[in-house]
């Protein structure tokens, strides 16, 4: 029991260091203009870094990282993340820090993929599985919350160009070692995995195998609904802080500071979820989330229009809808672990690591996708308008899961996760 508890320890440790990392995005964008004199367009760039590395790396390394090894590949993420991150404060430069997005997403696909594969390894029902999934994902969203105040507690106020910024990748690569001894101290037995991998014939077949996993009905449906509920997320926590400037007429310092309520109400409506789901019908709970999330969306986005248009410098001050519409994170948190533990779970052991793959591939492109998109549509449309969009990716996740149930309970439903309705 102990040796699984510095397992489940360890894992919770990566989720939260690079929650930090890779969602400490906007604040660096922010950062390399002041201290490196970097056009918005330029330094803008550092997005497409972290998620095309995650990608790639995802799609390249998911369908064969089973003859890797899922804890080796996690020690390697941890120890070369530690070494990146205590290079940048001797190395600043907006080059430097284009380099560690690309080794930060790079490390994190190889740590998600291992974590999303080995989970099986110790939790064989797919309650407990999902259940896991929820507590993982929800300590992810504490390491988004977290970020916003440990970035900004480096930050000078007075010179914002001052390079003391970069001091916090001290503090991040020396959470990353302690998460490198912690993982290799730890006993996590793979060899139900090997054992499973042992008709495999070379890397190119499993490559390949990974590729016919996207032809099977079940796995179509469900990169869709990932596709849908990550653009749908990702647009919303990447604008906003926009939104809350330009619609609510919010000071800068203050925009961003009430943004983060959005990553406080998706972990605790994970962790919650985490407890649900092995009360209630996965199928239920995500239906009743998904209805929930269109109705603050149809509740907030008209408060917002009421807004008089005087400037809110303080939270005090701020209207209704900047407290209503974060909410939305508390009913779109229990989708993403669940159906990604139901997959998952609906697969062999051999097959899980292509499977992670595909998930991370398709999370990036989501979310890449969502903020590009949304993006325009402020541009277009304007913000408040923008946000009634995320109604239609919403409704068509409503139809993904009753596809995905219906495929699910044609597999059968061996581990014990209900689908009952």
């Amino acid at each position: 029991m102990n040796s699984l508890w510095t397992v489940k320890l360890s894992l919770f440790i990566n989720y939260f260091l690079f929650a930090m990392l890779l969602n400490s995005v906007g604040t660096v964008i922010f950062q390399v203009q002041n201290s490196f004199a970097v056009g918005e367009t330029a330094a803008s760039v550092i997005e497409a870094y972290k998620d095309l590395s995650i990608a790639l790396t995802s799609f390249l390394i998911g369908s064969f990282i089973t003859k890797i090894g899922y804890k080796r590949s996690m020690l390697f993420s941890l120890l070369l993340i530690s070494a990146c991150c205590l290079l940048i404060p001797y190395i600043p430069g907006f080059w430097s820090i284009k380099l560690l997005f690309a080794v930060t997403g790079f490390c994190f696909a190889l740590v998600k993929v291992s974590t999303f594969a080995c989970i099986a390894l110790f939790a064989e029902k797919r309650q407990e599985h999902a259940s896991f999934m929820n507590f993982l994902e929800a300590i992810f969203m504490v390491g988004v919350l977290s970020g916003y105040f440990l970035f900004s507690f480096y930050v000078d106020n007075d010179d914002p160009g001052n390079l003391v910024w970069l001091n916090v990748y001290f503090l991040l690569s020396g959470l990353a070692l302690m998460a490198f001894f912690l993982l290799l101290v730890s006993p996590l037995d793979e060899s139900k995995i090997d054992a499973e991998h042992e008709q495999s014939k070379s890397i190119k077949e499993d490559f390949w195998g990974m590729l016919t996993l996207c032809a099977k009905p079940l796995v179509t449906v469900f990169v869709v609904s990932i596709f849908l509920y990550v653009l749908v997320e990702q647009s919303i926590m990447s604008w906003l802080p926009t939104f809350n400037s330009r619609v609510l007429n919010m000071s800068a310092s203050l925009s961003i500071q009430m943004a983060s309520m959005l990553a406080a109400a998706t972990a605790i409506g994970r962790l919650c979820a985490g407890f649900a789901l092995q009360r209630v019908s996965w199928y239920l709970l995500l239906n009743a989330c998904l209805f929930a999330a269109a109705g603050l969306v149809l509740l907030a986005m008209p408060m917002a229009a009421s807004h008089d248009g005087s400037l809110v410098e303080s939270w005090s001050a701020a209207p209704v809808a900047a407290f209503v519409f974060p909410l939305i994170g508390l009913c779109l948190a229990p989708i993403y672990p669940a159906v990604n533990s139901l997959i998952l779970s609906s697969l062999p052991l051999k097959m899980h690591a292509a499977m992670a793959g595909l998930i991370v591939v398709f999370s990036a492109l989501g979310g890449t996708t969502g903020s590009i998109l949304t993006g325009k549509l402020f541009e277009v449309v304007g913000g408040r308008e923008a946000f009634y969009f995320s109604l239609i990716p919403i409704v068509g996740l409503v139809a993904c899961l009753y596809l995905f149930r219906t495929k699910v309970e044609a597999q059968g439903s061996p581990q014990g996760l209900s689908t009952e309705s």
